[in-house]
């Protein structure tokens, strides 16, 4: 006997002829036996299933009932008794929906694209319909058998572009992308057609159509993969080879098997070239020894995190000390994942699907008022994306920059510690304004600039923002400007750049109103980085009410002071209980404000 679960529920003689399962909830009873053959389902799973949490007031009668039917039709040796539950005697082999996994595995390790696309067409064929489509809620299983499904038709038009069927597979991939505007794989495959079929211009502007969606959905930017189609884009006419291994290797990533298996993630390291660290448009001044400690802090520590207040140039100096490293150190790539775009307090999902966007392991998650419109059917329903990533990282050797943890500092924690107990040959270097907290940590402070390299940075920006500025037109003015920054590079960037219309001497006498003063950052970067207030905002806004209290209490110390004349200003004389002024101090030294 063969039973069959892509669609309606049928069971079918080893001759081919159909028997007749009469009644939703006996068909849903077969679902939930053949969704597990071979196996003893217990009672009260079937009861939860077949009448979806709404079960008759005599369950296990009415369940002995309805398998008594089951084998009136099947046969009595169809469905044995066991304790505590019932089992369908029946191989994996005997159902429609493990036969699929077999042979969408087999399409995927084929050695050539015509075998890949008969195997992944005889795969996808066993679909009749929707996965358990019987089960009255199959929602969470379903979703990830419909993404196997989804990961074997991109398996079959990969083979299909392998064989020069490039004209032939847009009809399907161009009503696919529709269905799927955020499914980065399948519009890849497009944009691959469109090229073989002899229309770059139509390629090129699909992929400046799906980087603006991806821009405004998602906040973030098309993954590795199709980032170097854009360039082989722009840069060749030539049409790539379309061996076996070329093309089916396009789709591995995305037909794996097993639902449980992330199909997704391929498991081959990446090139020694993978990464994602854009190139830098200014220069980077001094910091040489910091950089050289950060390496010692990598070849120690497999989580170094630099901490520092805003503005202080702890993005710049983990890139800096990233690229430093030895050539060959990390094989598989270093990796930044912009944290700051994300909103607090930090959900743990969504720290891990930015990883994965970054590493362009991504499966289209949406989250917010397009949510429902837009999720896709390539999400894994029920997965944590949390496993897709150790499973991504854990034979990769690679550095992954966490940037900006302070507003999602839990969710970052539990990833890096995650990462480090289940991928061993993965280090993170961690940027932060507060401890992540994890054991093993290792923390960096990033310093002010001593006053010679911020008078060089000062020089070397503001020789940028007006030609022919130098120290020399007002040294006393640019080193006083230093000084009353306190050597903070971003407030020095924003110093320099009102040299298009001040004097160094102006600057430092409106230093007084220095959060009037120094605006006007760079349009590309975060709100949140374009002027001084903004930064402070941002720290601000990430305390509790006793952390502001006591920050508040605390400002009247211009020059410093011990921590006993601290705690003398900032306890609370009106209610001294209601919160402790050396543990709020200490709070505000981690988050790096003291």
């Amino acid at each position: 006997m063969r039973y069959a679960i892509l669609g309606t529920a049928q069971a079918i003689h080893d001759d081919g002829t159909p028997v007749a399962v009469g009644g939703a909830r006996l068909r849903a009873l077969l679902t939930a036996l053949a969704l597990r053959p071979g196996r003893v389902v217990p009672a009260r799973l079937l009861v939860a299933e077949v009448w979806d949490g709404d079960p008759p007031a005599d369950a296990v009668a009415a369940l002995q009932a309805l398998v008594a039917r089951l084998r009136r039709a099947l046969g009595h040796a169809a469905v044995r008794s066991a304790e505590g539950g019932y089992q369908l005697a029946a191989e994996r082999e005997d159902i429609d929906l493990y036969r699929f996994e077999r042979l969408a595995r087999a399409g995927n390790a084929a050695p050539d694209p015509g075998r890949a696309a008969a195997l992944y067409e005889e795969a996808l064929a066993l679909w009749r319909g929707p996965a358990l489509a019987d089960l009255p809620d199959p929602a969470a299983e379903a979703a990830r058998w419909e993404a196997v499904r989804m990961d074997a038709r991109r398996g079959r038009l990969a083979a299909a572009l392998a064989l020069g069927e490039a004209e032939r597979s847009l009809p399907e991939l161009t009503a696919l992308c529709a269905q799927h505007p955020l499914d980065e794989p399948l519009h890849t495959l497009r944009i691959r057609a469109l090229r073989d079929a002899g229309r770059p211009a139509e390629a090129l502007a699909e992929y400046d159509s799906l980087r603006r969606e991806l821009s405004d959905r998602l906040g973030t930017d098309p993954g590795p993969e199709l980032r170097a189609l854009h360039t082989e884009l722009l840069t060749s006419d030539a049409r790539p080879p379309t061996a076996a291994a070329t093309a089916v290797a396009a789709a591995a990533a995305s037909v794996a098997g097993a639902p449980s298996a992330a199909p997704t993630l391929a498991s081959a390291p990446a090139p020694a070239s993978a990464g994602n660290l854009r190139a830098r448009l200014t220069t980077f001044v001094g910091r040489e020894d910091d950089i050289r400690v950060i390496g010692d802090d990598l070849a120690r520590a497999r989580l170094v995190t630099l901490l520092g207040p805003g503005g202080a140039g702890k993005t710049r100096l983990s890139q800096e000390a990233a690229e430093a490293q030895d050539e060959g150190a990390w094989p598989d790539g270093v990796w930044l994942v912009e944290l700051a775009p994300l909103d607090g307090p930090g959900d743990p999902e969504a720290v891990a699907e930015a990883a994965l966007a970054a590493l362009g392991a991504r499966e289209t998650k949406l989250r917010g008022a397009a949510a429902e419109e837009l999720r896709a059917l390539t999400e894994r329903a029920g997965d944590d994306p949390l496993d897709r990533l150790a499973e991504h990282c854990a034979r990769r050797r690679l550095l992954l920059l966490l940037d900006n943890c302070e507003h999602v500092i839990g969710a970052a924690a539990a990833l890096a510690e995650r990462l480090l107990t289940h991928c061993p040959d993965v280090r993170i270097l961690a940027t932060s304004r507060e401890p992540l907290g994890v054991p093993g940590e290792s923390l960096r402070p990033v310093e002010p600039l001593p006053d010679p390299i911020a008078l060089r940075l000062l020089g070397d920006r503001g020789a940028a923002a007006r030609a022919g500025f130098t120290l020399e037109e007002d040294p006393t003015a640019a080193a006083e400007i230093c000084r009353r920054l306190d050597g903070l590079p971003l407030a020095i960037e924003l110093a320099a750049a009102r040299l298009r219309l001040l004097t160094p001497r102006q600057i430092a006498d409106r230093l007084d109103d220095r959060f009037r003063l120094l605006t006007g950052g760079a349009r590309t970067v975060l709100p949140r980085q374009q002027t001084l207030r903004a930064v402070v905002d941002w720290s601000w806004e990430l305390l509790d009410e006793a952390e502001r209290t006591v920050l508040r209490r605390l400002s009247v110390f211009a020059g410093g002071c011990d921590l006993a004349a601290a705690e003398a200003v900032c306890a609370d004389p009106s209610d001294p209980a209601s919160y402790d002024a050396a543990d709020v101090l200490g709070s505000l030294v981690d988050k790096s404000l003291v």
